[in-house]
This record gives C-alpha cells, structure tokens and sequence, in this order.
C-alpha cells in the first residue's frame, strides 16, 4: 500500500522580539540602543515599548533614539499593561533604582537584561540597589530564563561577581556567555600626521562622571595647547581656577566638531565609577585620535587604546608627539579593533543568542 505523501515542513516563524527600555537615558545607553534597532531592522521588526521611570520622568526622548525610531519607522508604545514576546530585552535595569514597582505584566520565553551599569564599583560595593532592581523585573514577569548579559570584559566580571555574592536574590538568574556589546558604527577617519598636544575630554555631566581635581589638573594641565572640556558644565564654578581649561556644556558643541579640535582623548572618572564600556573612545578611535584611559576600560577595546593611570598621561603625550608615526600606528591598531563591535558582529551574535530560541524559528 502506497503511504500518502508527505505535507511539505512549515518554515519555522521568526521569534517576536520586544524591548522594554527608559528612552531618556543621555548619552551611551541611548546611543548603543539606537545602533542596536538599526542593526537587526534587516533580521526583524523590532517592538519597542517605554517605561516611564520616576529616574527621568518629565525629560525628553534621548535625540539618538528619537531620530533612530523616525528612520526605522517605529512607533513605540509608551507605558504598556502587558508585553507577551518570544524575547524580551530589558536595557539598563538601574533606570528602576527609584520605582517601588514596575507597574506591567511580562510574559516572555527568555528575558536578557543588558546591564550598561556595572553591578559593582571598583571596591566591590553596589553601584546601585541591584537586587530591587532585578526584583521587580523578576516580579513582573513570567519567563522560562532569565540572564544578565554583559557589555565589555570589566562589566562581566562585576555582574558575575555580584551573582555570586546575592544569594537568593541571584538564583534566579544566569549570565550570558556572550557579551552583549555596544556596536560601534562610526566612520573611520585618518590620525593626524603630526599630532599636538591637544586633549579633550567628554561625557555626560554628573558627579560620577569626573575624577578630582588633582587627576583632572594632571590629564589637563597649563602648559597643553588646548584643554577642550565637552560635558563639563559642573566644572563651571572652578573654571576662573583653571583659565586653561575650556568648559563646554553637553552637546553644546557637535561631536565631530569636537574630535576635529583635540589629538587625544584622555578619559578618566571618579574612583567610585569605571566605565562599563567607553563608548566615547570607540567614538574617538574612529575620529583618528588617540585615547587614554584607565586599563580596565582600555581592555575591551585591545592593544591600541592606551591604558594608563593620570599621573603617566603627560610622559605618554610628550612620547606621542614627539614619534608621530608611532601615534598614527596605535591610531591604526585601535581602528582594526572596532571591527569587532560592527553591526554585521552584532547580527550574527543576535542570531545566536536570540533569534536561535529553540521552538520559535532560527
């Protein structure tokens, strides 16, 4: 007897994906979100929903984000009852330190919370209540696996550090193999062919940000060229102190612009903060210049960003200057490293640990 034939395999749906993100975060948070939406707009619509937190509450969308939902044609919604998706993402879970609840329901196979803060400053206290934080995503929410994922080497070694040191408060939670990283999409722009000494400095303003005046006078000092401050309207009140210093409020000036103005990046923080990522000196890498940082930060992004303590930036500048072929090929050498943070890495990586959910499409 002939067996009837076979109905041809349904092709497996795509997973729905949805984020869940404070859209009001200034600058890297944001930025990294909106490279995030444009680099997996060719895998999938992407679901975005806003969370009004009591953190930003009466601010306005981070420009970065607004002008990446207009160019993706994306309408999020703001303040949902219920997110039901396949995939959850949950972007920068410190936006919750100040809400005593997260006031919707999700119900998801997999919820990733990428953690942009580290879990824990360099001492090893808490950056922030990290417990109540992934207490009141975990009750709200109704998910088969939950992983913290992290964004730079520094950043997962904190978030693991943390987990294992939370107990309970942990148990419910594993971290991603992988890291979850910041795609860095910037054109790449020659180094200059004989560099000054010109430094620079940006960030978000915040105490948190900026390191004491002591560092800041050694990375910063009279006898620079130029001493370009962008983000450093907390500075203001010292600024007849230091004539050297040029201090410029945050997007006060464009970022090309900028990069244009400076030769190194020097970027320290205050010793209760190290940065999770550093976005700004992938930012500055692809502008051709140099950058300095502490060596942790300087980890994730390989040999060519500089890693030092403030009290070498002077010797290292002087040494630079003085061997221009030299800057130009750690210039170069940093350049090649953000190969490693482009959107088609990004893609694939989303590929893997997203959209190869098992029983939801590849």
């Amino acid at each position: 007897m002939s067996r009837p034939p076979r109905s041809p395999a349904r092709p497996a749906a795509a997973p729905r994906v949805a984020w869940l993100i404070e859209p009001r975060f200034p600058g890297g948070t944001s930025a990294a979100l909106a490279q995030e939406l444009r680099a997996v707009a060719p895998l999938l619509r992407p679901q975005v929903f806003f969370v009004d937190s009591k953190m930003f509450r009466g601010r306005e969308v981070a420009p970065v984000l607004a002008e990446a939902f207009a160019e993706l044609g994306l309408a999020p919604v703001h303040a949902p009852r219920r997110i039901a998706a396949d995939v959850v993402i949950l972007h920068n879970p410190a936006f919750l330190k100040f809400d005593a609840a997260l006031e919707l329901r999700i119900v998801t196979r997999r919820l990733h919370v990428v953690c942009h803060e580290n879990f824990l400053r360099p001492d090893g206290s808490e950056s922030f209540d990290v417990a109540h934080c992934l207490g009141l995503i975990e009750r709200a929410s109704l998910a088969f696996d939950r992983t913290i994922a992290p964004v730079s080497p520094w950043n997962r070694r904190m978030a693991a550090a943390w987990l294992e040191r939370a107990g309970r408060a942990g148990e419910r939670w594993r971290l991603l193999g992988e890291n979850w990283f910041n795609i860095c999409d910037f054109p790449l722009r020659p180094p200059p062919s004989a560099p000054r000494d010109r430094r620079g400095r940006l960030s978000r303003p915040g105490l948190e940000k900026f390191p004491s005046t002591e560092v800041l006078e050694a990375c910063f000092p009279p006898h620079a060229e130029r001493n370009l401050l962008l983000g450093a309207e907390i500075l203001t009140a010292s600024a007849g102190r230091h004539p050297h210093w040029e201090i410029l409020p945050f997007r006060a000036m464009p970022v090309e612009e900028f990069f244009t103005a400076i030769d190194f990046l020097v970027h320290f923080t205050a010793p209760g903060l190290r940065e999770s990522f550093g976005r700004v000196l992938a930012e500055a890498t692809a502008a051709g210049k140099l950058a300095i940082c502490p060596p942790e930060t300087a980890e994730s992004f390989g040999p060519g960003v500089v890693g030092a303590s403030p009290r070498e930036v002077d010797a290292l500048i002087a040494g630079f200057i003085a061997a221009p072929q030299r800057y130009a090929a750690r210039v170069r050498l940093a350049q090649r490293g953000l190969a490693a943070y482009s959107p088609g890495r990004f893609r694939a990586f989303f590929r893997r640990q997203v959209l190869k959910l098992e029983g939801c499409g590849r």
